[in-house]
């Protein structure tokens, strides 16, 4: 098990994705109009790609073609003091092939709202984590 100079467990690229996996609420970091900004978004894991819906005209909108974008999910129990954090870079891209839409529409992306429009895919070329124990 690896340590990192806080003394907190550095997750292996396996186990971030496996909580990834489990989560259904995440945030994405990304500029916007040349500020950053943090979004909560519901997503999906589907193999080595978040996938988020949105409308269009919604501020995920700043996401699109190939930005490079920070996506984070978590965990804390405040009773013992533990819990996780994996953090995401990679790029994005509208989802558009319809082959690719038709086997996701059958994937439980979830939705806010019943009319979302895109779905973004959001690679997962560097994949971080660590966890804190009670």
């Amino acid at each position: 098990m690896e340590i990192d100079r806080n003394g907190l467990e550095v997750l292996p690229r396996e186990e971030c994705l496996r909580l990834l996996g489990k989560a259904t609420i995440g945030r994405i970091g990304l500029s916007m109009g040349a500020l950053p900004t943090v979004l909560p978004v519901n997503f999906f894991l589907d193999d080595a790609w978040i996938l988020v819906r949105t409308n269009v005209g919604a501020k995920l909108d700043a996401a699109l073609d190939n930005a490079v974008v920070a996506f984070e999910v978590d965990d804390f129990d405040p009773l013992y003091h533990s819990g996780w954090s994996v953090v995401v870079t990679g790029t994005t891209r509208e989802v558009t092939d319809p082959e690719e839409l038709e086997r996701l529409e059958l994937m439980p992306v979830p939705r806010w709202l019943p009319s979302s429009g895109r779905l973004i895919a959001i690679s997962t070329d560097l994949v971080t984590g660590r966890r804190l124990r009670p």
